[in-house]
């Protein structure tokens, strides 16, 4: 069992994140100020020791063990690390009356580590996880432009990641997986959002810059797809482009259980086309928190079963390694 997705952190730091975390940490539920005073040190620790503590980490080896996996991939998003604010700022509308204000407030929410203190994190804890029967790989989430694609590109040789995803959360500067802004999909035409999308991913397949590209058919988010034979020429562009460049892509749960569309990316349908032009997939829970790591990888492993996969892309050392299932 794998799990070749998930984050260490995200923010933005507002109350439903700290309640979110207070869950992660599993702080003790209660009604009295002495309960209270327990759950607020806990968080006081936790803020104070930082998301690459050992301390943090070792929960999501606890989760690991506990739900049988033996390799994974460990990852941060891109726009977290304040090295790469112009690289945000240069694609983001950041400046547009409503939302360029929202995006702006939210980057710099996010925007708030250092890749180095990221490396130096999971480098500190992977002898230890080895120890326990788990291995962790280092990789990185990037948000790809492509005309920002050299900029990039030397960014990421600096380091030594065991493999880098490449994602698209942002159409022409707007971040549409955002749930206050999901309704600007009534005023598009999604024919147009998923073709420039589609030639987005195929640039991305064709920079030989990642070891695969996540969650595809992310535009789906909050239920919008546009007619069906748009969506199958959607479908087969990004298919064969992955296999024509020998780009991998996953099977990620992460809008299964954390977003309106309740479907993981790929869908079904989109599932055959990966397994007809025999793009390579790994699995991933696209997990934020040590709780969610391993989500549904399992349900993952039975679809691609039933697809006719018979192995799962592994990646160490900026190599692909595939593996029985």
């Amino acid at each position: 069992m794998v799990d070749f997705h998930f984050h260490v952190e995200e923010g933005p730091y507002t109350f439903r994140w700290l309640e979110r975390t207070a869950k992660a940490l599993q702080v003790e539920k209660g009604t009295t100020k002495e309960s209270f005073e327990r759950a607020m040190e806990a968080l006081r620790l936790r803020l104070e020791q930082g998301c690459y503590s050992e301390q943090w980490l070792d929960r999501y080896l606890t989760v690991a063990k506990e739900r049988g996996l033996t390799e994974v991939g460990i990852v941060d998003h891109l726009y977290r690390f304040r090295e790469m604010r112009s690289y945000f700022e240069s694609a983001l509308d950041l400046t547009s009356p409503s939302l360029g204000s929202m995006q702006k407030t939210w980057l710099n929410s996010v925007m708030s580590e250092s890749i180095e203190q990221y490396i130096e994190g999971v480098r500190r804890v992977q002898a230890k996880w080895e120890k326990e029967g788990v291995t962790l790989r280092l990789g990185i989430e990037a948000d790809y432009f492509p005309e920002q694609e050299e900029e990039l590109r030397q960014f990421l040789k600096r380091y030594p990641f065991d493999f880098v995803i490449g994602s698209i959360h942002f159409w022409r500067g707007w971040g549409f997986d955002n749930p206050e802004t999901q309704g600007r999909f009534e005023t598009l035409d999604l024919s147009v959002v998923y073709d420039e999308v589609a030639t987005t991913i195929e640039q991305a397949a064709r920079s030989e810059l990642f070891s695969f590209i996540a969650h595809v058919d992310n535009l789906k988010v909050f239920g919008h797809r546009p007619q069906s034979s748009i969506l199958h020429s959607f479908y087969e562009r990004v298919a064969q482009v992955l296999a024509q460049h020998d780009v991998a892509s996953e099977w990620n749960a992460g809008l299964y259980y954390r977003y309106p569309v309740r479907e993981a990316c790929p869908s079904d349908a989109l599932l055959d086309y990966f397994a007809r032009y025999e793009v390579p997939l790994t699995l991933s829970s696209d997990a934020h928190f040590p709780d969610d790591l391993g989500r549904h990888v399992e349900d993952g492993k039975r679809a691609l079963q039933r697809s006719g996969y018979s192995s799962v892309a592994t990646f160490a050392e900026g190599k692909r390694i595939m593996k029985n299932i």
